[in-house]
């Protein structure tokens, strides 16, 4: 019998303020909420918030008082008081816990404000997209009842004076409801590991005592860990030791160039569910079965704006333009690509979190992920993002039957223009120029404005082929081993000179 039944009364339905389909009133609400709580704090003073809540048109009032905040930004101005112990600076209150997060570029560490409220309304979205598995056909919902494998930082934070930080993904647990625990695997003491390698070691030792039916992690590391399992015990597939596991729940980086590999590894077909996830908060989960898209947090505890990602708003290397105008969710067109930029209980307040989106279905509220405003390849016009990459490997790998687990890609001056240099891991023995001729062809046939320059300026690619330690090993050289942590996909300045550097000191080159 199921511990967990997804029946839900329509009471609580209403309490969960499941979504209607007035996606502007419901963003409407949530700033005011925001606005409301925040009022009486330094940054709620020093813009006016009495005023936008008076307005007949609050959002667009909005728009024009606040700044549009990047993190240094926000940060300087602002954050850094509440690392001082200052309390009411941008949310009610003493900030006691900070994700720690570096995004996947930057070298020192980011203190992103964690409020009770931000954790309370992630875990209301949690709790709906666990409630939206009730629409899934041909799937045993048992498993929701069955144990929730998570590959995640940290529960032993970083005690600093007055506040504590760490991965959200530990902080998360750490703050996780009681009735959750029995659910929760690889339990406590694991959990509190931050020896990444000793934590992967101790869940294989315990695989043999749990019944799993739910991991939840970056693909990467689901993937080891499951090939480590499997080495240990001389398994056929991870279903030989869990025979209840229907589902993985991942987010953070596009799944698709990994499927293939991670397939080889199951018994038996598995349900895959996207998330979005980030440090600042729950933007957006997969709801409908096989659905390519992610459904947007509307209405609970984040204000969502857009900024088209493009020339008039962004330079070339993808910082934002003074001038640029942000779009609300109802005034924002399928199939575009936008920054995102996020107002939440914890203080953020139009935040560039740095991604890139494109709403896929208007009517769902459904947004892909395509990218990060700083990691995108324009050496010469080509426009290369890193939705363009990933489809473009996925192209690759069903065409010449193969499994690239970790890919990068630079610019590089070559002989008076330019050529873009890619790295990646493959498991399977493939040619290099193959593997270049092949991912050339995909990525003209994806992008019309790289096929373009393929004729002129960009002269060249060129592909090195890596073992996946290399990129594993590189990571942590920087200190960011976990389930919170992306390889880079697109590799500027100082992380690349930081790349070749690793690369040859190493002997991989």
């Amino acid at each position: 019998m199921p511990l967990i039944d997804l029946k839900i009364p329509k009471t609580i339905a209403r309490a969960l303020r499941l979504p209607t389909n007035d996606i502007r009133r419901q963003q409407i609400r949530v700033l005011k909420k925001l606005l409301r709580k925040a009022r009486f704090t330094e940054f709620g003073q020093a813009n006016n918030f009495d005023d936008i809540l008076l307005s007949k048109h609050p959002g667009k009032k909005f728009q024009e008082i606040v700044s549009i905040y990047n993190y240094n930004s926000i940060y300087e101005k602002w954050w850094h008081k509440t690392l001082n112990g200052n309390s009411d600076v941008c949310w009610p209150g003493k900030i006691k816990y900070y994700a720690l997060s570096s995004g996947t570029s930057e070298a020192s560490s980011k203190y992103i404000p964690v409020t009770n409220d931000l954790l309370r309304g992630n875990k209301i979205v949690m709790l709906k997209q666990l409630l939206s598995l009730r629409n899934y056909h041909n799937i045993p919902l048992r498993s929701a009842g069955r144990g929730w494998l998570t590959l995640g930082g940290s529960t032993d934070l970083e005690k600093n004076s007055g506040y504590y930080a760490g991965d959200l993904s530990g902080i998360t647990v750490k703050k996780s409801p009681f009735w959750f625990q029995p659910f929760y695997k690889p339990g406590k003491k694991i959990a509190k590991e931050k020896d990444w390698n000793k934590k992967l070691k101790d869940i294989v030792e315990k695989a043999p005592q749990w019944d799993i039916g739910f991991i939840v992690g970056v693909p990467a590391w689901v993937q080891m860990c499951m090939e480590m399992v499997i080495e240990k015990y001389q398994l056929k597939n991870i279903h030989e030791m869990w025979p209840n596991l229907d589902f993985f729940v991942h987010g953070g980086v596009n799944f698709e160039p990994y499927k293939k590999g991670f397939e080889k590894l199951l018994g038996k077909p598995i349900q895959y569910i996207e998330t979005y996830l980030a440090s600042e908060g729950f933007i957006a989960y997969q709801e409908r079965q096989n659905n390519k898209g992610m459904k947007l947090v509307t209405n609970q505890h984040i204000f969502l704006e857009f900024i088209p990602f493009n020339e008039q708003n962004f330079d070339a290397d993808g910082n934002l333009f003074p001038n640029a105008k942000a779009l609300m969710l109802h005034e924002i067109e399928e199939q575009k690509e936008y920054a995102l930029l996020i107002t939440t209980n914890a203080g953020a307040w139009r935040y560039l979190i740095g991604d890139t989106i494109k709403l896929v279905n208007k009517e769902h509220s459904e947004i892909i992920i395509t990218g990060r405003t700083k990691h995108f390849l324009s050496l010469v016009g080509e426009h290369l993002s890193v939705d363009n990459m990933n489809q473009a490997i996925q192209q690759t790998c069903s065409v010449l039957d193969i499994t690239i687990s970790e890919f990068t890609v630079t610019g590089i001056p070559f002989e008076s223009f330019f050529a873009h240099h890619w790295y990646v891991s493959c498991k399977d023995q493939i040619d290099e120029n193959v593997l270049k001729n092949n991912l050339d062809l995909q990525l003209k046939k994806l992008n019309d404005d790289y096929a373009v320059e393929r004729k002129s300026a960009l002269k060249e690619i060129f592909v090195t082929i890596l073992p996946e330690k290399c990129f594993l090993q590189f990571m942590e050289s920087k200190g960011k081993v976990g389930g919170q942590h992306k390889f880079p996909r697109v590799l500027k300045g100082q992380m690349l000179a930081d790349w070749k550097a690793f690369i040859e000191q190493n002997n991989y080159s």
